[in-house]
């Protein structure tokens, strides 16, 4: 690394940053392995918990465009310490939860307003913090911890929910937290440029509304409502274009919008947020399915699961290593397209071995290219779309940048969730024909089978027999497996459009690179 002697540069800001980062993350995928041992505990399903991982980076996402703005009116040191201090009270309130409506009130709500807050104002941290390549290798650590703690969730979890409880995955969150809390006064204290008269009341009523109306139609796809399903996307994407064409008006008239829709002409910042999006809809959706296999059918414990999950944290983390690097000499748009292709192999290799045989060994190459390729785009996605921005329009813009994240990891729980639930839906179908194991109808053949699968085989053993709950899992085994198979092709299917996306993207040639500001 070379620098400026005089001037020496502290990375302080930057860690901080990226311990909030890696808590923010863990927190979105830690509790995928404890989920049997949730529904146990709070008496719920595999329906609600899918929920409250949806809705709290649902929140999160809705209130990204509006915390981007508060930046230039409260400061981003400020609204970074505020975010921190919410959503250190969700993680314990969520840790002392009795039932899942607390747990949901701590988790999904007060974790995700206090994501929402900090999550613009660490982008835009680190980028006005630092500048050149320095910029782009601070985002890609920032990133890539972000990527890492998605991918360590899972062992995380499983360690935590073995030997102790799911509970103290939040009391550990509150540890990483303090540390952020105690050295955030490193941050360089980016005093606020605009007003609280300023602030674009009718834009932000108009993006909350349109984004929560449209991920409420998405989370409907589970629960199999069409007609409610298409009816809350339409009015979300009717907010929506109502929001863009009141941002323009404002913007003409001379007045502080809260996005300036303008912006979305750069093809970086368009594209580029498109893969954000992408990249987190495929983590997220990959974890949440994955982890559903390796506890149902499997019946692994959380700890088991966790581990199943390593080569794929193993792959991202060697491609974080790798991807600033090969940015500085190839560009962010050829280092991202042979990720997606190295991902996509990594789907191929998946996609037939989610057997009721499976083991950790079998899974591990498929896991590990799975996570090596998804790392290189993930680690520079959150770079990319800023690449061509001026640095007026930074703030604004990271808002934008962590919305697209915010909603990949909701969507990917929630449509990928969906997919495989509804491939086991339909392999219900099948099942009826093929297995006759009790002497039921067929109604009550599909109540109970999917009791069992919401439950996660935790039922009462006064509602199946022993001989019932052996066949209905030798059943769901095989539905599962089937269900997994369509996973893959469309987590496929999402690394080809990122692909094309990532080719589409300007290239910017390495600057000499600048001295950070302390």
């Amino acid at each position: 690394m070379r620098l400026n002697k005089p001037q020496k540069v502290s990375w302080m800001p930057m860690i901080v940053v990226a311990a909030a980062a890696f808590v923010s993350a863990l927190d979105a995928t830690f509790m995928n392995v404890s989920m049997s041992q949730v529904v146990a505990d709070l008496n719920t399903d595999v329906a609600t918990i899918q929920k409250m991982v949806t809705f709290y980076t649902l929140i999160t996402a809705s209130l990204l465009l509006v915390s981007a703005k508060l930046q230039d009116i409260a400061g981003k040191r400020k609204l970074f310490l505020l975010g921190m201090i919410v959503y250190a009270a969700g993680d314990l309130t969520a840790a002392v939860s009795p039932n899942a409506t607390v747990l949901f009130i701590g988790w999904s709500v007060l974790e995700g307003v206090g994501s929402a807050l900090m999550s613009p104002a660490m982008i835009s941290i680190v980028a006005e913090t630092y500048s050149g390549t320095q910029r782009t290798r601070a985002l890609a650590i920032v990133s890539t911890v972000a990527g890492v703690a998605v991918a360590v969730g899972p062992l995380f979890g499983g360690v935590v929910t073995t030997m102790l409880s799911w509970r103290y995955g939040f009391y550990i969150e509150l540890i990483i937290i303090a540390f952020v809390l105690a050295f955030c006064r490193k941050i360089t204290d980016f005093p606020g440029t605009a007003k609280l008269k300023d602030l674009d009341i009718i834009g932000c009523v108009l993006s909350v509304a349109g984004l929560l109306l449209f991920m409420l139609g998405v989370l409907q796809l589970s629960d199999k409502n069409t007609l409610l399903c298409v009816a809350l996307m339409a009015a979300g994407i009717a907010f929506l274009l109502a929001f863009c064409i009141f941002e323009l008006r404002r913007s003409k008239a001379g007045r502080m919008p809260l996005f300036d829709i303008r912006l979305l002409k750069d093809i970086n910042l368009r594209n580029g947020t498109l893969v954000r999006l992408i990249t987190s809809l495929i983590m997220g959706g990959a974890m949440f399915t994955t982890s559903v296999f390796l506890l149902s059918v499997l019946k692994m414990t959380a700890f088991e699961t966790g581990l199943t999950l390593v080569p794929m944290t193993m792959g991202m983390m060697a491609a974080s290593i790798v991807a600033p690097k090969l940015a500085a000499k190839i560009g962010h748009r050829y280092s991202m397209i042979p990720g997606f292709a190295i991902g996509i192999a990594g789907c191929l290799i998946l996609r037939n071995r989610f057997t009721p045989d499976i083991t950790i060994t079998s899974l591990l190459p498929g896991m590990f290219v799975f996570g090596f390729g998804l790392g290189l785009p993930m680690s520079l996605s959150i770079d990319a779309p800023l690449l061509t921005i001026p640095r007026q329009a930074q703030n604004s813009c990271s808002g934008l940048v962590s919305t697209g994240q915010s909603l990949g990891l909701s969507m990917g729980t929630s449509i990928i969730g969906t997919v495989m639930t509804l491939g086991a839906v339909g392999g219900l179908r099948q099942a009826i024909n093929t297995y006759t194991p009790l002497e039921l109808s067929e109604e009550a053949f599909r109540a109970n089978a999917e009791m069992y699968m919401q439950k996660m085989g935790h039922v009462d053993p006064l509602t199946l027999t022993v001989r019932d709950q052996e066949a209905y899992q030798k059943i769901i085994n095989t539905i599962y497996q089937d269900a997994m198979s369509v996973v893959m092709l469309v987590l496929l299917g999402l690394m080809v459009a990122g692909a094309a996306l990532a080719f589409t993207l300007k290239q910017k040639k390495a600057k000499t690179e600048a001295t950070p500001k302390n």
